[in-house]
C-alpha cells in the first residue's frame, strides 16, 4: 500500500491536480440501482473503497458508522425482508407490489447498508456530528467508485424503519440504518444533472446586519 508522508500531504496541490480532481468529482451522479449491472468492484477495489471511507472526519475517533455488506447469496433473504416490511406497512399490498419489493434487493452487484451509532459513547459528539462523519465517508466511497469507472446510488425507503429489518441485520438499539449504497457497472449512461448555481451555496455573515435568509 502506498502511503504519503505528513510533509507530502501538507504540500498544496497544483492547479492541474486540483482541476483533475474537480473534474472527477463533478462526474459523480446517482445511477438508479436497476441500471447498475455486473461486474462490480473487485476485492482489491472494495478495500480501496473502504480506505476512502476511512479518510472521513471523525470527531473523537469514535468510528460512529459502519457498512454491512449484503453479498449475492443473501439477496433473496433481504428481498423477503423488504416484502415482509411492505406487508407490515400495508397488509393490502398486491403480489406484484411484494415482488417489486423483493426485486429491489437483487439489483446492483455491490450492496452495503450504512449504519450510524447514535449512542452516547462520548457526550461531546452529538448525533448530527456522527451523521456528518457518515455522510463524508459515504461520499468518499461514491467518489472513489466514480474514479474506478462505476456508477453508484444511495437509496433509503420505508423499509429502513421496519423492526424486521433491524432484527435481520442484528442492529443494536442505538444503531440507525441510514441508507443502502449500490455500486456497479452502468448499463445505460445519462447526462450528469445540472448542478446548483454556486452563489446559492454560500452567503457572507455580517455581524452588524440581520442574519441572511435561507435560500428557497
Amino acid at each position: 500500500m502506498v502511503t504519503s508522508s505528513p510533509a507530502a500531504l501538507a504540500e498544496p496541490a497544483g492547479i492541474e491536480d486540483a482541476d483533475w480532481a474537480l473534474a472527477w468529482i463533478a462526474k459523480r451522479q446517482t445511477v438508479l440501482p436497476k441500471r447498475l449491472h455486473p461486474p462490480g468492484p473487485s476485492a482489491d477495489q472494495v478495500q480501496r473503497l473502504l480506505m476512502a471511507a476511512a479518510a472521513a472526519p471523525d470527531h473523537g475517533c469514535l468510528l460512529p458508522w459502519r457498512f454491512i455488506d449484503v453479498p449475492g447469496h443473501a439477496r433473496d433473504a433481504l428481498g423477503e425482508v423488504f416484502a415482509q416490511a411492505l406487508h407490515e406497512r400495508d397488509p393490502a399490498a398486491t403480489p406484484e407490489q411484494l415482488a417489486q419489493a423483493r426485486d429491489k434487493a437483487r439489483r446492483a452487484p455491490l450492496l452495503w447498508l450504512l449504519v450510524v451509532d447514535s449512542g452516547a459513547k462520548e457526550v461531546d459528539v452529538p448525533l448530527h456530528e456522527r451523521l456528518i462523519s457518515a455522510g463524508c465517508a459515504v461520499q468518499n466511497v461514491l467518489l472513489m467508485a466514480t474514479f474506478m469507472g462505476y456508477g453508484s446510488a444511495l437509496t433509503s425507503g420505508k423499509a429502513l424503519a421496519s423492526p424486521m429489518l433491524r432484527q435481520a441485520f442484528g442492529l443494536a438499539a442505538t444503531e440507525l440504518p441510514v441508507c443502502f449504497v449500490s455500486i456497479g457497472t452502468v448499463a445505460q449512461a445519462r447526462a450528469v444533472r445540472e448542478r446548483p448555481v454556486l452563489q446559492r451555496l454560500i452567503s457572507s455573515w455580517a455581524p452588524d446586519q440581520p442574519p441572511p435568509k435561507a435560500n428557497p
